[in-house]
């Protein structure tokens, strides 16, 4: 049955992502709280304005209250996004998050501090060794605003606010003025707290006061392209409560947790809701450990932001000089068809999205092509870019142990069954399910045409990680799965395209097949694809929490 969530109560980027509700673009922006003295006392002046001003914010903050459908619009296809809504959509969403200095600095009370989770009160940059930030994603090297936020405690990033912008799908344009007049508005509220909140500027190499973030607009909407040309925002965790029930059923395929039903058959099912909304039972069944007041936390989430730099000449270089050694070994008809084969085997999926389990090979992919030609925005093609399973294909003759969306969610693969010879799972993603992620970034930057790429340009991927625990989920992704191979069989090997190839030395395998009379190719040397300019862990608050720390009310003694 699915879960009833007090809607009203949890920010709407929990809930939503953003960019696949026809919201393509966002600005965010990184907000200084100052305070008077050490202790952040609740009854100085500034203390009082800066309260003020999150009192004044929260009015116009987007909650995940359903929304009427827009017009041609549905992320699940044929069917209505929230057929249950019954307030008209915005045209700028706003949310609001807090780091852990940031609490500090709106004088919440220590036991409620110190009853935060480790990684949160370490924050992003003093978690560096566990990220693999280092070499060309070493702090030091990170954008200024974040290196400040480091060194100088009067730029501390305290506050993040986000603002997604729609589309008018009458007219397919952004609605830019009404960005541009909330932008004005928010700085407009800074200045009216004299002092007390500011927007930081030292964004990227312009130095600008917000970062900005839009999908590629040049391609279709369910397919938008990162840097590196690959349709991106693929089988985000669908959890209990999240959506309507006739939704969830649709939507959970591919994108929950893959487990044995009472009868033994294995079937997708909804996450639990508190593997992502805190003050929820977990997969565990379990509630996490949270500091007093309790209610502080519930319908909360954290946030893991980060500024991922993408180095496309690199990239395009790297696999255009391997795909002539591909093309020889394996016999392929051109190198463009090798040189596309090989970054697919790196990332786990071909260009437009379809994944290798689906279409092993070239020939494959142009079937499926000419299949579904006309059907890409029909709800069963969607579905067969996400409801897949890895454990068929166990020594990845399909799609490479070490892929990246492999490691990023293994699904099934991990099962103790598959390793011992089983034709199929037995347990699904029973060892998976507690270390997903909700994904809500975007790419930000100018994309390059063929030709003409540059890693100097500042182009990437805002890379916006929600879940329940930091440590648990995302750091553990990030670690064990992206930066270390051991689970993948690929020793200390990293990810092939975001791992860091800077300090570790790393190579990806790509299995030939057991009826192939060829050995496997080894694509080694990799070059260091993507690198960290920045980032921060916040703590997305729900509404009640928001106007405990508007009207400084945090009592830990509740």
């Amino acid at each position: 049955m699915t879960k009833n969530l007090d809607l009203d109560d949890i920010q709407g980027n929990i809930i939503r992502a953003y960019g696949k509700f026809g919201y393509p673009k966002a600005r965010h922006f990184f907000l200084h709280v100052k305070t008077e003295t050490d202790k952040h006392e609740l009854n100085n002046e500034l203390n009082k304005k800066a309260r003020h001003f999150i009192r004044e914010l929260r009015r116009y903050i987007t909650t995940a209250h359903r929304w009427k459908p827009a017009l041609g619009s549905g992320e699940a296809g044929s069917k209505n996004e929230e057929p249950d809504g019954n307030i008209e959509r915005p045209e700028v969403t706003i949310n609001v998050a807090f780091s852990w200095r940031g609490l500090q600095a709106m004088g919440l009370p220590t036991r409620t501090l110190s009853g935060m989770p480790p990684e949160f009160i370490d924050g992003m940059a003093n978690r560096a060794y566990i990220l693999g930030d280092v070499g060309k994603s070493d702090t030091s090297q990170w954008d200024d605003i974040w290196r400040n936020s480091i060194t100088e405690k009067d730029k501390d990033v305290h506050i993040l606010i986000s603002m997604n912008v729609g589309i008018d799908r009458t007219t397919s344009t952004i609605y830019e003025s009404k960005l541009n007049e909330q932008t004005k508005w928010l700085r407009e509220l800074c200045l009216k707290s004299d002092g007390a909140v500011s927007i930081l500027d030292g964004v990227g190499p312009d130095g600008l006061d917000y970062q900005e973030a839009c999908a590629n607009l040049a391609t279709p909407e369910s397919s938008s392209k990162e840097h590196f040309g690959y349709a991106d925002g693929f089988g985000n965790p669908v959890f209990e409560g999240q959506y309507p029930v006739e939704i969830e059923k649709e939507r959970v395929i591919g994108r929950g947790k893959y487990i044995p039903n009472d009868e033994g058959v294995l079937t997708w099912e909804p996450i639990a809701t508190g593997e992502f909304l805190l003050g929820h039972p977990d997969e565990a069944q379990e509630l996490p450990e949270a500091p007093m007041p309790s209610s502080f936390l519930r319908n909360g989430s954290f946030m893991a932001y980060r500024k991922l730099h993408q180095n496309t000449y690199t990239f395009d270089k790297y696999v255009s000089e391997k795909a002539k050694t591909y093309k020889e070994v394996y016999e392929i008809e051109s190198e463009d068809i090798a040189k596309q084969t090989l970054s697919a085997k790196m990332v786990g999926r071909w260009r437009n999205g379809v994944p290798l389990i689906v279409a092993p090979t070239w020939e494959d992919l142009q079937e499926f092509v000419k299949k579904w030609a006309g059907k890409e925005q029909t709800p069963e093609y969607k579905q067969r870019l996400i409801d897949f399973t890895y454990a068929e294909d166990h020594y990845g003759e399909k799609c490479p142990v070490s892929a990246h969306i492999r490691r990023g969610n293994p699904r099934d693969m991990l099962d103790p069954a598959a390793y011992l010879g089983a034709k199929e799972s037995e347990n699904g993603s029973s060892l998976n399910k507690r270390r997903r992620i909700l994904r809500r970034g975007l790419p930000y930057g100018v994309f390059e045409k063929e030709g003409s790429k540059k890693d100097d340009r500042d182009h990437g991927i805002i890379f916006i990680a929600i879940c329940a625990s930091l440590f648990r989920q995302f750091e553990f992704v990030q670690q064990q799965w992206m930066q270390y191979g051991m689970d993948f069989r690929s020793g200390n090997d990293t990810c092939p395209v975001i791992g860091n190839h800077d300090v570790q030395v790393s190579k990806h395998v790509i299995p030939a097949g057991k009826d192939s009379e060829k050995g496997p190719f080894i694509a080694d040397g990799l070059p260091q694809f993507v690198e960290t300019h920045g980032g921060e862990y916040f703590f997305i608050p729900s509404m009640t929490a928001l106007r405990m720390i508007a009207m400084g009310s945090v009592d830990p003694t509740t």
